[in-house]
């Protein structure tokens, strides 16, 4: 564990980052690491269910289980899901119980629990490279564990956690919080950095594919591009130019030229990462519902993402819609409809098609290009609280609050 105190920060000023330990420069840095990092999509695929009896729709569906594999070891709602982006043969998973289970796709087999948690574990996920596993929980006690010899080898414990990333070409964690900081670490020597800000929650980020910047946004709708190197601000995004809500959510294209933010006020902003401009604002809500927040109307964005082959985004709803604008044009395609509110999106990484969960513990499967819905899978009880998608598009695995996470295979008629 770093031992290092947060008596030893000093500040000295709003955007001002607080350097404790300086990355060792003979060792990996941000600056040295790949351009590009491929992001690993997700999917979902559905049935519908045929028969003609007497049970209601309702019982129908709670009947019905697409999936191939139930996860059963939680004990609680599962929060968070997260495949190893070298084989997509390895999950692992968060859940209300204070427990991370590392396990195999094939046939659920737990390779290691990850146990020492405080409270419930909401982030977990695998290292670029798939050889380390990092689970946090909402406390901010992150753990950092070695896949090979399953042993924990690193921990560190924050204020209350709101989100943790890997680097996409290095063994460095990065990490948002309820004060507003952002850390950094070198796992596991424990080097740290800190990024301090204004005094509100951290509450989205993503280190970008050049591995050198970071975006996050923030509660009060602010957004910042971090230099991790120099560890100062390239671009704040605020006041006007940011949102009037707290951030939700964000994702980055393929070459981390351009950002989505997704935000409570109900508006998802399409931010030019090198110059901070902010390009387009894309919107469903009628003229003058929902936009201002605090207004019941307001139809918070939930979810947003990058098609990587073609110039579309997509952006989902608390009220169930996915809309799919044109990048090019800043113009809607389609408005879909799903049966209830969005949780999570992805589009597949070499097609068209984008998933979403609902909380109606659905994963459907939609068509960018005509809006239409491709396909849908059922199978959990309760809501779907996240999913992941393998690269190839063909499995998708999803983490809900009936206490499961399953495993759908993803066939459609195109492949």
């Amino acid at each position: 564990m770093d031992n290092t105190s947060e008596n030893e920060i000093q500040l000295h000023g709003d955007e001002e980052i607080i350097e404790v330990i300086d990355l060792d420069e003979s060792e990996p840095g941000p600056e040295d690491l790949a351009d590009v990092l491929d992001d690993v999509d997700i999917e979902e695929d559905a049935g519908n269910a045929e028969d003609e009896g007497w049970e209601t729709e309702d019982e129908m569906e709670a009947d019905q289980d697409d999936s191939e594999f139930t996860f059963s070891s939680h004990k609680g709602s599962v929060f968070c899901v997260s495949l190893d982006p070298v084989t997509n043969t390895l999950a692992v998973t968060g859940g209300e119980d204070d427990k991370a289970y590392v396990w195999r796709l094939s046939d659920g087999e737990v390779l290691f629990e990850c146990t020492g948690h405080k409270d419930s574990v909401t982030c977990a996920l695998f290292s670029h490279d798939s050889s380390l596993v990092a689970t946090g929980d909402m406390s901010g006690m992150i753990k950092v564990w070695k896949v090979e010899n399953k042993e924990e080898i690193w921990s560190f414990e924050v204020g209350d956690l709101e989100w943790l990333e890997w680097h996409p070409a290095a063994p460095v964690l990065l990490a948002g919080t309820d004060d507003g900081n952002v850390w950094m670490w070198k796992v596991p020597a424990g080097d740290c950095k800190t990024f301090q800000s204004a005094a509100c929650q951290a509450t989205s980020g993503k280190v970008l594919p050049d591995g050198k910047r970071a975006v996050v946004g923030y509660e009060d709708g602010s957004v910042r591009v971090w230099d991790l190197k120099q560890g100062n601000t390239a671009h704040v995004i605020k006041g006007q130019d940011g949102h009037q809500g707290a951030l939700t959510c964000l994702a980055c294209n393929s070459d981390g030229s351009l950002v989505l933010t997704g935000s409570v006020d109900g508006a998802a902003k399409l931010i030019n990462t090198t110059t901070g401009k902010v390009l387009s604002v894309f919107s469903v809500n009628a003229p003058g519902k929902g936009s201002k927040v605090g207004e019941e109307e307001t139809n918070s964005v939930e979810s947003v993402g990058f098609c990587n082959i073609l110039p579309l985004v997509a952006v989902a709803y608390l009220d169930g819609t996915l809309a799919i604008f044109d990048l090019s044009t800043q113009v809607l395609r389609h408005r879909c409809q799903d049966e209830a509110g969005i949780v999570h999106l992805q589009w597949e990484q070499s097609s068209s098609v984008v998933a979403t969960c609902s909380l109606d513990g659905a994963l459907r499967l939609w068509d960018g290009r005509t809006g239409n819905m491709v396909s849908e899978y059922r199978g959990h009880t309760a809501e779907i609280l996240d999913f992941t998608i393998n690269s190839e598009g063909t499995m998708a695995v999803t983490a809900s609050g009936d206490n499961q996470a399953k495993v759908f295979c993803l066939q459609r008629p195109d492949r």
